[in-house]
């Protein structure tokens, strides 16, 4: 069952193969956030590789004229090879983004990372004035003073609920209180940020959430969901003026991370078969 569940999950292995999937996406008013597979390398060749991919895939993005992004994980561009790789290799990647336009979002992974992730971002998206995005995790008990740093910078934060299974003496384990600190952190986020919010969640009461936030704080905010989830309802949200951005996995690297997704955590699993019946 491995090849069609990808298929619903991931957008081919190619460039051009996820970029028509972004260009059928903003027929309907969907827009694209493009995400090479990768991760975990522990070399830097490969780093360097996939970094000058996502290079070639601006200017791709650039010459297409689609209504599209990229998203970049710390730990496919260098970050198990050491701190510096990664940030050299993602000073290349904002430095494209920022020559052509294409916005730039950086992936969070586990807690461990999120130190050097964050300082990265502070300084790139301080020097280019925008331009960059972070991703922040609900469930971990930081996440709310780390908001309170981020909130004066001029990019874009996404909040989600988080993937990984970490320790307990960092992180929520409990659904309800997960769910609680994902409302929280949307609340200080349409209180304090400026530039806007990126609600990055399937679940209908937290996008119902973000919308009575918007209403009382007038905060601009995106919704961002991954490819083949609630499709329809993406195509719903974008009909009803809400900016609906597609979170798009590509590349010939599909069966790892399907696996790892799997293994992070069995609500992965059951949540992508829920999504594949549905």
């Amino acid at each position: 069952m491995i090849p069609p569940i990808a298929n619903n999950f991931v957008a081919g292995e190619t460039a051009p193969g996820a970029l028509d999937h972004v260009a059928s996406l903003n027929d309907d008013g969907v827009k694209g956030i493009l995400n090479l597979l990768g991760e975990h390398y522990d070399e830097r060749q490969p780093a360097d590789e996939d970094a000058g991919q996502y290079i070639e895939l601006i200017k791709e993005i650039d010459r297409s004229g689609l209504d599209c992004c990229i998203s970049v994980k710390p730990s496919q561009i260098g970050l198990d090879v050491g701190d510096d790789v990664f940030v050299e290799n993602l000073e290349r990647i904002v430095a494209a983004g920022d020559d052509r336009d294409v916005f730039v979002w950086v992936d969070m992974e586990d807690y461990t990372t999120t130190d050097v992730t964050l300082d990265a971002y502070e300084r790139l998206v301080t020097e280019h004035e925008g331009g960059v995005g972070v991703c922040t995790q609900a469930n971990l008990k930081r996440t709310p003073e780390d908001l309170e740093r981020l909130a004066p910078l001029p990019g874009k934060v996404r909040l989600v609920k988080g993937a990984y299974s970490e320790p307990k003496k960092v992180s929520y384990k409990k659904k309800e209180r997960v769910n609680e600190a994902y409302r929280d952190c949307l609340e200080l986020m349409f209180e304090e940020f400026e530039g806007g919010v990126a609600v990055g969640s399937h679940d209908p009461a937290m996008i119902d959430h973000a919308k009575d936030l918007h209403d009382e704080y007038g905060t601009d905010y995106e919704v961002q969901m991954l490819m083949g989830v609630r499709d329809d309802e993406q195509r719903d949200l974008a009909a009803e003026g809400v900016p609906m951005w597609q979170y798009i996995p590509y590349g010939d690297k599909w069966f790892s991370y399907f696996y790892r997704r799997v293994r992070e955590r069995k609500e992965n699993a059951l949540f992508a078969v829920r999504a594949v019946l549905s």
